[in-house]
């Protein structure tokens, strides 16, 4: 098992780039940072520094010890913090991790029964990339992904879906857009221009299959990552884009836009996926309980 007092004293060295600074720092004998130096590279097999003139630089394999170091103590520092700053045994935090398709007005419509428990609750949410906010998840940095696909099935880590809902889709536009393209829908949006999610969405799929199987081609202007950039562009008057028909209310007050029109099989799918198959945060259980899906699949 690695020795992270070694690892310590290897992190100082490497931000001094002297033995003898460090041991200055740390306030211990040359003698016993050099000597426990060398039996950090004897468990790893690699020299970590070589001489350079009356100094030290990193190896290669030293350089990439030290991005591993950095992160360790970073955390390790969070750590502290965090529980010199936790809440109150009362308090029941939730870490919930939202990818950046999902519209965020459902997330917030999904997140709205955890926030009306009758329990002092503390929603933390971060937004990021499917595989990115996955691995946080593994790592228990997270309690629940929010996200717009089932977890992969296969490899080592194991996480469940739960589907919470599929929510119908349909196209928006400022109400100029929607004048202008609403008589003969769909067959108006020939050469109209629309912002659709990028190819990582798993709802662009379905846009993009609805869209050939009517014969409709668009002029696509925009593609985006996030949703609230494109429901932004989409309130500037740039395009027609999709969102879910529940929303139709919250879309009109927040970007002023209406419906245009359904479009028939696409819908938004949710999925929430936590750790564990049976689901023992209270908030996550209260999540899927509101939901009008509930199945729970393996994945990953």
């Amino acid at each position: 098992m690695l020795n992270y007092k070694h690892l310590h004293y290897f992190w100082v060295v490497a931000q001094e780039g002297s033995i003898t600074r460090a041991a200055e720092r740390l306030g211990v004998a040359v003698q016993t940072i050099s000597g426990q130096l060398s039996l950090l590279e004897r468990q790893l097999g690699k020299a970590l520094f070589n001489s350079q003139g009356r100094g030290l630089v990193l190896s290669d394999a030293g350089r990439l010890a030290l991005g591993y170091a950095d992160q360790i103590f970073q955390l390790g520092d969070a750590l502290g913090e965090a529980v010199r700053n936790s809440d109150s045994e009362s308090t029941l935090r939730l870490r919930a991790g939202i990818t950046d398709g999902i519209p965020k007005l459902l997330a917030y419509r999904l997140l709205s029964s955890v926030t009306s428990m009758p329990l002092d609750i503390r929603l933390v949410c971060d937004e990021g990339e499917f595989e990115t906010l996955l691995a946080d998840l593994a790592l228990h940095r997270l309690d629940v992904v929010l996200t717009d696909r089932a977890a992969p099935v296969g490899g080592n880590l194991k996480v469940f879906s739960t589907r919470l809902g599929d929510f119908a889709t349909g196209l928006f536009a400022i109400p100029e857009l929607v004048d202008r393209y609403a008589p003969d829908f769909p067959h108006s949006l020939n050469g109209a221009p629309m912002l659709l999610p990028t190819r990582h969405n798993a709802l662009r799929g379905r846009i993009d299959r609805w869209l050939e199987g009517a014969g409709i081609r668009p002029k696509i202007v925009g593609e985006f990552e996030d949703s609230a950039l494109l429901n932004t562009f989409g309130r500037g008057g740039l395009g027609i884009f999709p969102a879910p028909l529940v929303l139709a209310d919250q879309i009109e007050a927040s970007f002023n836009a209406r419906p245009l029109g359904a479009m028939e099989a696409v819908s938004e799918q949710i999925y929430a996926i936590s750790n564990e198959r049976r689901i023992r945060h209270p908030a996550i259980e209260v999540l899927c309980a509101a939901s009008p899906l509930g199945a729970t699949t393996p994945g990953v």
